[in-house]
């Protein structure tokens, strides 16, 4: 039996109304995307096999936001924790209709998936070209929408332009991956991008700059406050005031080292 006739056939017996529920399952038990009570939001969520995993694993505190040009049936067992958009990911309001659909905008979201296809062609190249345009526009709006520490999972056929998407998602979050799940069809070249822990502060790895030192942690580093982030600079006393070359950032504070001699 291939992946295809099996994952359609569970798919039926257990209630999920597409095979791609299980493709859902297997990168949140490889990636973590999913987990309770967190607020998750589904771009392209037609037909909801993909929400129906989501509001499952989210449980009763936790918050999905399907949104679709299409209709997307309510899913029988998950109100009101499920909320539905008939929206295109492409239109500027989309994000601010999705902040209305979290209570205002008041609840941050933990985790945005894409599981979008372009429509095919047959010509390879024409539909990867449209599939890593899709991906971009998944990326962009969850630029919009992820807090801090937050996870994105999108969809992208493999081919040439690869590697320049990876390199965009790169600069939002700590780290990215490409995952493969086993319930993609036996033939297909498609992966998901899966981002971690997105990074909202401007600072990245590598820039230098001037802080000043304004109090200790418990490891014995210089504090400095750069725009409300927090950035540990070693070898540093309270009051100093120093250029540093940033080694790490993490979505809510940095590691750097002083370069230079600095004013102290």
């Amino acid at each position: 039996m291939t992946n295809k006739d099996m994952y359609y056939n569970r798919a039926k017996q257990e209630g999920y109304r597409a095979r791609s529920a299980y493709k859902l399952r297997q990168l949140d038990r490889t990636a973590g995307l999913l987990g309770t009570g967190n607020t998750v939001v589904d771009l392209g969520a037609a037909p909801g096999g993909w929400l129906q995993v989501a509001a499952e694993e989210t449980g009763e505190a936790g918050r999905v936001v399907g949104v679709d040009r299409q209709r997307i049936d309510p899913l029988e067992d998950a109100a009101p924790t499920v909320a539905y958009l008939r929206a295109d990911v492409t239109d500027d309001g989309t994000a601010d209709e999705v902040r209305q659909a979290l209570d205002g905008g008041d609840r941050p979201v933990d985790t945005v998936l894409s599981d979008m296809a372009p429509n095919m062609t047959g010509e390879y190249s024409l539909d990867h070209a449209r599939s890593v345009h899709l991906a971009r526009q998944a990326f962009e709006l969850a630029e919009e929408l992820l807090a801090a520490g937050g996870s994105l999972a999108v969809k992208v056929f493999d081919g040439r332009d690869l590697d320049d998407l990876v390199s965009t998602v790169e600069t939002e979050f700590e780290y990215v991956r490409e995952v493969r799940p086993d319930a993609s069809r036996d033939a297909s070249s498609e992966l998901y991008l899966v981002g971690k822990n997105r990074l909202t502060t401007p600072i990245r790895a590598g820039d230098e700059l001037e802080v000043e030192i304004v109090d200790t942690g418990s490891e014995g580093d210089g504090i400095a406050q750069v725009d409300g982030f927090t950035l540990f600079v070693s070898d540093t006393a309270v009051g100093d005031r120093v250029t540093v070359s940033v080694d790490a950032v993490k979505p809510r504070f940095g590691f750097a080292e002083p370069v230079g001699d600095g004013d102290s």
